[in-house]
């Protein structure tokens, strides 16, 4: 968590305030007294350290600042009132869906399954085990619903609990979003935005992006994530990340949005001196699938779209390559592998482009022709960027284009050379 949750009570009452334009129409409308909705909005000042309001004879006028806030705000009340609605569906209505349920307990609950229980939460929070636990029962009975399950392994949360929380951690994302913007009003740059990178995305796109931005905004703080698709894609969803780059899916969850920025060709990458090079440099374009089944392999990771590729290279071959292949997903590694052994891998020529250009590993044709994967951002569906964020976006489309630009030529088979050497019969080496 990025800091404390505001006070939910004076969020619904600073909205009210703004729709209505007034402190006495707010007071109505929530059945406060007038002192009382001023105290609100003078907390939230304090807390927000701006003001958000104009005194006006006509009434209250939201500063730039105010409207900012504002228009989160309704996202962050919007959020939790629909997940606490799903849990407990007889809570009917925003106002009485939120009633009586604090920031405290929200963050008792989202502490607990963030640390995968109540006492490494509470020595996380520096706080008593008890202390959570009365603030998430709270929370519980307010709802009506349980949020916890006993198991052989201990108590755990209920799927109502997770989509909660998963609500929750994006609500605390607008927030952060909601500081960082009116920061920027007084020139001040206090944003922050994590990238979840794959692999072709850490190799050049997200690193050259990351460079110029920062050149035009070097106050603002970009994280950068690296793992398994599945849990950067988690991380996005719950909002712990905010743009994902690489390989896109063929199917994704209702919540989040693809966008293409290019096709990415595949090559079959090998060491240089690999009898696969002298294949090609005595005549042949692209060696077929029969002789590159000939040599081990090393293979994409289980479930990604370039696991689909490498199983559809040997399709409908009565022979597999003579040595299993080692699943790799770190280039670091599959380098190191390559460089050392007869093996080959299919991969981006732009994913192995440092080592190309020293001439360490050649990349030969793909025998089917262009092949490519689709490359690109993933969103949430609903994520609203800054004007920094946005920035940040667009340069991601720039990187993208000119990097496609570059890399977007079938590779080309080695130059011929002047001897033509037939590939060995012999079982491959591996040093």
């Amino acid at each position: 968590m990025t800091g404390p949750t505001p006070n939910l009570h004076h969020l619904s009452v600073f909205c009210a305030v703004s729709r209505l334009g007034s402190v006495s129409a707010a007071a109505r409308s929530a059945h406060l007294s007038q002192p009382a909705v001023t105290q609100a909005i003078a907390s939230l000042e304090r807390d927000f350290q701006c003001q958000l309001f104009a005194r006006t004879p006509r009434g209250m006028a939201m500063t730039e600042a105010g409207r900012l806030w504002a228009e989160r705000i309704g996202r962050v009340l919007q959020r939790i009132t629909e997940a606490v609605a799903g849990a407990a569906p007889q809570l009917q209505g925003r106002r009485q869906s939120l009633r009586g349920i604090t920031a405290r307990q929200l963050e008792a609950l989202l502490a607990v399954v963030e640390a995968g229980g109540f006492g490494a939460a509470a020595r996380a929070r520096g706080m008593t085990r008890a202390t959570l636990h009365r603030a998430a029962r709270e929370l519980e009975r307010r709802i009506g619903a349980p949020l916890f399950e006993t198991t052989s392994h201990g108590l755990r949360p209920t799927r109502e609990a997770l989509r909660l929380c998963r609500q929750l951690q994006l609500a605390i994302a607008e927030l952060a979003q909601a500081r960082a913007e009116v920061a920027a009003l007084d020139g001040t740059e206090r944003g922050r935005t994590v990238i979840g990178a794959m692999p072709l995305g850490r190799s050049f796109i997200v690193p050259e992006t990351v460079l110029r931005f920062s050149v035009r905004r070097p106050g603002h703080q970009i994280s950068i994530l690296d793992g398994p698709y599945e849990s950067l894609l988690d991380a996005l969803r719950g909002g712990r990340a905010d743009i994902l780059v690489g390989a896109l899916r063929e199917s994704v969850p209702a919540d989040v949005v693809q966008e293409l920025l290019f096709k990415d060709p595949l090559a079959i990458i090998v060491r240089k001196g690999h009898p696969l090079v002298r294949m090609c440099q005595s005549g042949e374009r692209a060696p077929p699938p029969e002789t590159l089944a000939r040599f081990p392999w090393i293979a994409p990771r289980s479930g990604s779209p370039l696991r689909h590729h490498f199983e559809r290279l040997f399709l409908g071959l009565t022979t597999l390559p003579v040595a299993a292949a080692v699943e790799c997903n770190s280039l670091v590694a599959a380098r190191a592998l390559l460089v050392r052994s007869d093996r080959a891998m299919l991969l981006s020529a732009q994913q192995a482009h440092h080592e190309l250009a020293a001439g360490e590993l050649v990349a030969l044709p793909h025998p089917a022709g262009q092949v490519v994967r689709e490359i690109g951002l993933t969103l949430r569906r609903d994520w609203r960027p800054t004007v920094a964020q946005t920035e940040l976006l667009d340069t991601l489309r720039v990187v993208a284009r000119s990097s496609s630009t570059l890399q977007g030529t079938q590779p080309t088979a080695a130059p011929r050379a002047r001897r033509r050497t037939k590939v060995s019969s012999n079982v491959p080496r591996e040093s």
